[in-house]
């Protein structure tokens, strides 16, 4: 019951945001983003192994950003859906056009696993499984910590909820289960976003979409 209410009252605040916009010609940009901010991408039917998560801590603890995403002003000259990921302020821009941007809060790539360039989205996943690659395997291998050849998608997967792979590379844009380590350089060079942000922004993202990571 407690989940059909809240599917209810989500379908409420949407019929609700799109007759704002028709009535008052409100911005569908602030439209979207009242409605991603209350209805909270649909966490509460998350799975887990295959069975209902029932801790709404649980979910809560590796879904929410703890810093939180913002409508900005953005005025360079690049085309309206480019996303921008600025690796010394550890932010990434996605960019609407009209002189507005969503900024959202990202983990990089630590020392020695930075990098630069310029790539297209090429897939899109939700509930990643996670295969890390061989040579990821054998570092943490030495260090005593031994990783699977590959993981389902679920809350321990640390891809987290969606991942957005990024031309032929190994990085990708994903969600995480460590959102403490958002703002700061501790990936292995995949971007990474607090679950309900990478959600927020997967749903505008399609394939196609160029990509620039920058210092």
């Amino acid at each position: 019951m407690k989940t059909l209410a809240i599917a209810l009252f989500a379908g409420l605040l949407s019929t609700a945001g799109a007759a704002v916009a028709a009535d008052r010609a409100v911005d569908p940009v602030e439209v979207a983003s009242l409605s991603s901010s209350t209805q909270k991408t649909g966490w509460l039917q998350v799975l887990s192994g295959g069975k209902p998560v029932k801790s709404e801590k649980k979910i809560a603890a590796v879904s929410r950003a703890p810093i939180a995403r913002e409508l900005v002003a953005f005025g360079e000259k690049v085309a309206p859906g480019t996303i921008i990921i600025d690796n010394s302020e550890r932010r990434l821009y996605h960019v609407l056009g009209s002189g507005l941007a969503m900024k959202y809060a990202v983990s990089v790539g630590r020392e020695g696993f930075l990098w630069t360039g310029s790539e297209k989205v090429t897939r899109k996943a939700e509930w990643p499984i996670w295969t890390p690659p061989e040579d990821m395997r054998a570092r943490e291998a030495k260090k005593g910590k031994i990783l699977p050849v590959s993981m389902k998608g679920g809350l321990e997967n640390p891809l987290g909820s969606r991942a957005i792979y990024l031309g032929s590379t190994i990085y990708r844009i994903h969600g995480t289960n460590q959102p403490s380590s958002l703002g700061k350089a501790q990936s292995s060079g995949c971007i990474r976003m607090a679950n309900e942000d990478v959600e927020h922004l997967y749903a505008q993202v399609t394939t196609g979409t160029t990509v620039i990571v920058r210092d």
